[in-house]
């Protein structure tokens, strides 16, 4: 079944219906307040850094074109890549751990995770229409959004989303396209970004065997380590090498008649997008590498141990006293559980908005 035919009221239009669920999710707050979310570095510490809003550019632009050579919809690929991150905390995935653990002493075992809230965002909390919550998207784009990254977090379902979304099966090739232009995109802006602010260094991470390969393609054209040329031609030959290998790699595997279809291999398989094995094992490696080196670095953990201590305090504040939730939350404490109502609010914060929510409840100026 074409995924186009679920879900969607036929509506006339001039965009097809991946464009026009494009242009819903970018015209959302949600997607603008990813401007001034943690993607490593803090947002204030510079303007040259990547935020959530850059991030998700770059995944976007990574994503169609990977579509575009599998012949893929790059509509419903972008779309997708443009709303994954909605559902991010402040402070990066140490502030949706420091939510999860909130909400789960609080009684709540399901918790938090960014995936669902993603799908929370565009199905409940943005409210375009008088007559639904929601952005009224495709299921394609919702299957997408909820189950690109794998594996599909079913705790969080209830029987209606288990039924519908099939989560014993992959989502469309699009979705994942998207969760590996999502690893291409961190791995590359990290070091990037990493390397800009001072926290590593080219010699700290060429043991691996991906970014020597780089390196020397670069120094190939006589530009030097410690050079902006070089970081910056690095970042570009990295991308467009992963790229072309995971279009070649997933050629190999993804049959042509399974392009327009969203669920027809199960999730216990491999998925049919991916690397080939040696290239998959020193990604790995790069990433537990970047994970050591640059994102356990004393001073991001110092950044993400403040960002962790106001979701803390926001979330006690608030489930103290409930008159610290705006209007239009408060109002639906009525119909739902108060810590889920709170984590909702901390969520769609900014990091300057909960920092400044944090010094106003607790008079730090």
């Amino acid at each position: 079944m074409d995924c186009t035919d679920r879900f969607y009221p036929a509506i006339s239009d001039f965009r097809d219906p991946f464009a026009r669920d494009r242009d819903r999710v970018i015209h959302t707050s949600s997607f603008r307040r990813l401007e001034y979310k943690t993607q490593v570095f803090i947002n204030h510490e510079g303007d040259y850094f990547r935020t959530r809003l850059t991030h998700s550019l770059e995944v976007s632009q990574i994503a169609r074109a990977v579509s575009h050579a599998l012949g893929c919809r790059e509509a419903l690929a972008e779309t997708i890549a443009l709303a994954h991150d909605l559902g991010h905390t402040p402070f990066g995935h140490v502030g949706g751990d420091t939510l999860d653990g909130c909400l789960k002493q609080s009684g709540n075992e399901k918790g938090f995770d960014h995936n669902f809230q993603s799908f929370r965002v565009v199905t409940k909390l943005e409210k375009r229409y008088a007559q639904f919550n929601g952005l009224n998207l495709t299921f394609a784009t919702l299957e997408g959004i909820l189950k690109h990254s794998y594996p599909y977090r079913k705790p969080f379902l209830n029987a209606w989303y288990d039924e519908v979304f099939k989560l014993q099966f992959h989502p469309s090739i699009e979705a994942m396209i998207v969760d590996h232009a999502d690893e291409i995109a961190y791995i590359s802006h990290d070091i990037d970004d990493g390397i800009q602010f001072g926290l590593i260094a080219f010699e700290d991470i060429l043991e691996n065997g991906l970014v020597h390969y780089i390196d020397e393609k670069v120094r190939s054209e006589g530009l030097e380590r410690g050079t902006k040329l070089h970081r910056y031609r690095f970042v570009g030959m990295l991308i467009s090498h992963l790229v072309t290998e995971l279009i070649a790699s997933s050629k190999k595997r993804v049959p042509e008649t399974q392009k327009t279809l969203c669920k027809t291999f199960p999730a216990d398989e491999p998925a049919p997008v991916g690397f080939d094995a040696p290239l998959s094992k020193e990604i790995k490696e790069l990433k537990k590498m970047l994970f050591k080196k640059l994102y356990r670095h004393e001073r991001i953990v110092s950044k993400m141990h403040a960002g962790k201590e106001c979701i803390k305090k926001l979330f006690t504040a608030m489930s103290e006293d409930v008159d610290l939730l705006p209007k239009e939350f408060k109002s639906r404490l009525e119909n739902e559980k108060k810590e889920r109502v709170i984590a909702d609010f901390i969520a769609g914060m900014s990091d300057r908005y909960a920092l400044k929510r944090y010094r106003e409840i607790y008079g730090l100026g």
